[in-house]
């Protein structure tokens, strides 16, 4: 029912028709009280439905509570003469559907909106909300960013998808239709399609779907009808983005197909974990030539590389220490260069946030590094360091990254998704040795037989015998200072004590390396000792 300019509804006034969609019709109206330009949808459809209009003002009073930045705000909800309707943010910019029809995005604004994207959806799914309209309709984009629109209100119980139906309809236009699945067919996830229950990984996998369009251009799943587009979704897997985009980053084309997984155990397990992959992949860069972004992510970066750069200073004056002190009257040795390439038909990753970069083994002797092959699939690959052939790949390392070794450099420790694994090369025998809650940041394996990891981006350290056992929690975050997390962890010779890094987002001076120690007789998890803070 369109209203003409001039409508009241309640204290406010229409102007004029921004859009129609499957929930009704937006227009731009003035709050007469405020002196302000909103947003207003019509949701006439749900006076009819006494269950889903309590539904919705329901769901309405808890997003109304989502204060993010790139959350489009709900200012009110309010009904007349029949006629339910929300009042929102008026957004003003370009809808990424209209952006996308000049083609696919940089790759620098790719992951700039993605990761604002998902903080957006992190900050919703925290708060028990689920979007499940994931779209580039539902995005805009603003000078200010990146604004998710249609936040959580096309949430009725999902009903199976009827056959005879997908099956006569054409896909012509991606519109949400009531009384069928919720959510646009071609950003849906399988579960979705399926009618299953949802949770936040399944806006994971639509955001996914809309990050591969933004890539290539291209959406992830075509078809001429409902029932082939559903059947891509369930069964297929969209072109490797490198194949299309063979700039694109390589670490971009595995987040992307991370998302894209068929099982939900298989995709990033939160949004805030997709969130740090894209903008560790921002900082980072890559030989396929994505811009370091500028500001406080370059600031960090180049942090860093500082202290990358010192820890190696030290280890080589420590070394040539040691060698003028025993081998004064040693000729000098011939310098020596070398270059290892990746094996046949695959490729070394970008070393965004540290979960690619190689292992080298305590003796010195061997290389353990993730690898990507064609179809962006990772395993990790082991080379001898004076092996002349191409090494192997190690059997059930799929998805393998962050590899560490164990002290007698027979074993090698290393994640996946959902599950911290080790494998004994001799053998290649593979052992599952926990699970954990999202993207890890780090491991290491002491000589005492304990490895210390920590499971997922916001988590302390845990500990677990390198046989196999029960994990347990080594330190705690300090509330008063804000703590993310503590990552990295290294071990130090004797096995107990270890250093580890502690991320702080709010305070940059209590970032920084810090020492603690297995044994609680002199160590405190509450008073983990600084070694050297992120400012210097």
């Amino acid at each position: 029912m369109a209203l003409a300019p001039g409508t009241r509804l309640g204290p406010y006034e229409t102007l004029s028709l921004l859009g129609v969609g499957g929930m009704g019709e937006v227009y731009r109206a003035r709050d007469t009280r405020l002196k302000r330009t909103v947003a207003i949808k019509i949701l006439s459809q749900l006076s009819s439905d006494p269950a889903h209009k309590q539904r919705f003002e329901r769901e309405a009073r808890a997003i109304s509570s989502l204060n993010h930045p790139n959350i489009c705000t709900l200012h009110d909800i309010g009904h007349q003469d029949g006629i339910d309707y929300l009042v929102m943010e008026c957004v003003e910019g370009e809808t990424l559907a209209k952006r996308l029809e000049k083609g696919p995005l940089p790759v620098d604004q790719i992951l700039k909106v993605g990761a604002q994207i998902a903080d957006a959806l992190d900050k919703a799914h925290r708060s028990g909300i689920v979007h499940r309209d994931v779209k580039p309709n539902n995005i805009v984009l603003t000078p200010a960013g990146a604004k998710l629109l249609d936040f959580g209100l096309a949430k009725p119980t999902p009903a199976l998808v009827d056959l005879a139906t997908m099956t006569a309809t054409k896909v012509e236009t991606p519109v949400t239709e009531r009384g069928t699945v919720v959510g646009t067919f071609q950003y849906m996830s399988p579960e979705q399609v399926e009618g299953r229950e949802l949770d936040g990984r399944s806006d994971i996998f639509s955001l996914g779907a809309v990050l591969y369009e933004m890539v290539t251009g291209q959406r992830a799943f075509e078809g001429k009808s409902r029932l082939s587009v559903a059947s891509a979704i369930l069964e297929k897997e969209p072109a490797p983005i490198t194949t299309l985009k063979p700039l694109a980053p390589a670490a971009l084309d595995h987040t992307i197909r991370t998302c894209l997984a068929k099982d939900p155990n298989d995709r990033w397990q939160t949004a805030r974990d997709l969130s740090h992959e894209l903008k560790w992949t921002s900082e980072a860069g890559s030989q396929a030539g994505v811009p370091a972004v500028s500001g406080r992510n370059s600031r960090i970066m180049r942090e860093r590389i500082a202290w990358t750069a010192a820890a190696v200073l030290l280890s080589a004056l420590a070394a040539l220490s040691i060698a003028f002190h025993l081998k004064k009257d040693a000729p000098s040795a011939a310098n020596v260069r070398a270059m290892i390439p990746p094996p046949a038909d695959n490729q070394f990753a970008a070393f965004a946030n540290n979960r690619f970069l190689p292992a080298l083994s305590p003796d010195g002797r061997q290389l353990v590094v993730p690898v990507m092959d064609t179809q962006g699939k990772l395993a990790l690959w082991l080379r001898g360091l004076n092996d002349l052939g191409q090494g192997r790949i190690l059997p059930g390392t799929d998805q393998g990254a962050f590899p560490f070794w164990s002290p007698d450099s027979r074993s090698i420790g290393f994640f996946t998704p959902g599950k911290l694994q080790r494998i004994d090369i001799q053998g290649d025998l593979v052992q599952v040795l926990a699970d954990v809650t999202g993207m890890p940041r780090g491991g290491t394996w002491g000589s005492s037989g304990i490895i210390l990891y920590t499971p997922g981006t916001s988590s302390e350290l845990y500990q677990i015998p390198a046989s196999g056992g029960t994990p347990s929690k080594v330190t705690e975050r300090i509330a008063s200072l804000k703590e993310l997390s503590h990552r990295w962890p290294t071990f130090l010779p004797d096995g107990r004590h270890f250093l580890f890094f502690v991320t702080d987002e709010e305070q940059p001076d209590v970032q920084g390396i810090y020492a603690g120690s297995l044994d609680p007789s002199s160590y405190c998890p509450q008073t983990h000792e600084v070694v050297a803070n992120s400012m210097g």
